[in-house]
């Protein structure tokens, strides 16, 4: 990897290296990505999806996802109309908006792939634990901002960066579907690029509204 997969900047230095992979951070947006030649075919990476066993009925999985859909809820009106981008093979978030009488698409690359979902404008999107597994990060990004009309909101959950140190023990690493990593500032750094707001909710939930 020659350039940074989500500002395109040819900044990249070594971050942190382990016996599975080498990270690199980027100067300019501060992204910490797995270079190219660790990432997993598809085929490999759907396997690890298919172990997955999240659901709506796992009371456990819907307070995880609690900490995601209830800061949306309080937030828009029954009218609203939300997507769930990367949904996984057991849609939750819709099936938890809908008992609030807001309506969820869903899609998923690997489950749900209807791409007639991406050319809507939506007044939400919700990203849980998705992020970190998309490769193309700006053409995501991209992908995203076109999803949202002018005062839509989008959150993602994902656990973020904060130094070489901590992120040496980081068991959030570990995933080797786990590929872009997201600090703060590379969230500033996106709002910025794409005249969002940004709001930090927690410690990985963060809340861009569109400008």
């Amino acid at each position: 990897m020659s350039h940074c997969p989500l500002c395109q900047q040819h900044s990249l230095v070594a971050f942190h290296q382990d016996k599975f992979r080498r990270y690199m951070r980027c100067g300019h947006c501060l992204l910490v990505s797995v270079p190219s030649e660790f990432l997993l075919s598809s085929t490999d990476e759907k396997a690890i999806y298919d172990q997955h066993q999240n659901n709506a009925e796992d009371l456990g999985y819907r307070q995880f996802l609690s900490r995601a859909v209830d800061p949306i809820l309080a937030r828009v009106n029954a009218n609203s109309q939300g997507l769930d981008f990367g949904c996984g093979p057991g849609p939750t978030i819709s099936v938890m908006a809908a008992e609030q009488g807001v309506k969820v698409d869903n899609y998923d690359l690997y489950y749900f792939n209807q791409p007639e979902k991406l050319t809507r404008q939506y007044d939400f999107v919700t990203m849980t634990e998705v992020i970190e597994h998309v490769a193309d990060a700006k053409a995501l990004l991209t992908t995203l901002d076109n999803l949202l009309k002018p005062g839509s909101l989008m959150l993602i959950m994902t656990k973020r960066v904060s130094d070489q140190a901590a992120f040496s023990k980081w068991h959030y690493k570990n995933d080797l579907t786990h590929i872009n990593f997201y600090s703060t500032e590379t969230f500033e750094w996106i709002a910025q690029q794409y005249n969002w707001s940004l709001e930090v909710l927690g410690n990985d939930v963060v809340l861009f509204t569109k400008c």
